[in-house]
């Protein structure tokens, strides 16, 4: 094979209101310094979390706080939901998604208080990355977006 990504882009979609930044304004190393992978952060404006892409679900924390969806071309992504919010152990997240439950980009995946996370001083970014893919390109576009605007492109 010639590589699943040649001659070819994927456009990624916001998953949640709010702005999108570089994954280096995220106060932790293991995003900030692309440990996980490539990808970008959102600053969100509200707390409904939703599916960037059109795929299947991989895996859900039982925590709530971070899920792995397999695009349709196969490629995978990590949504991770506030850092060490894994502590919270799930207080403060609802969702009904299942592991193999197929979803379309848009299709809302985790609700989050994020008035709850703020009284437990948890910071409430959300992290996108791309796990298998620290070597290849990609463009994020910064600023304010919606649900559905495209957040990333790779190519």
């Amino acid at each position: 094979m010639f590589g699943l990504f040649k001659n070819k882009s994927n456009e990624i979609s916001t998953p949640v209101n709010g702005v999108v930044v570089d994954l280096k304004e995220v106060n932790d190393p293991v995003f900030s310094e692309k440990m996980m992978g490539v990808g970008f952060a959102v600053k969100p404006s509200d707390g409904k979390i939703h599916a960037p892409i059109k795929g299947t679900i991989k895996s859900v924390f039982p925590s709530l706080h971070a899920l792995t969806l397999e695009a349709d071309d196969g490629l995978d992504i990590l949504i991770h939901i506030g850092l060490d919010t894994v502590e919270l152990n799930g207080s403060g997240f609802s969702s009904t998604i299942k592991e193999g439950q197929k979803v379309k980009s848009g299709d809302l995946l985790v609700q989050v208080d994020r008035t709850f996370l703020a009284e437990n001083k948890k910071d409430d970014i959300v992290i996108v990355v791309f796990p298998e893919m620290k070597d290849k390109k990609i463009t994020v576009n910064m600023g304010e977006k919606q649900v559905g605007d495209i957040a990333a492109t790779i190519k």
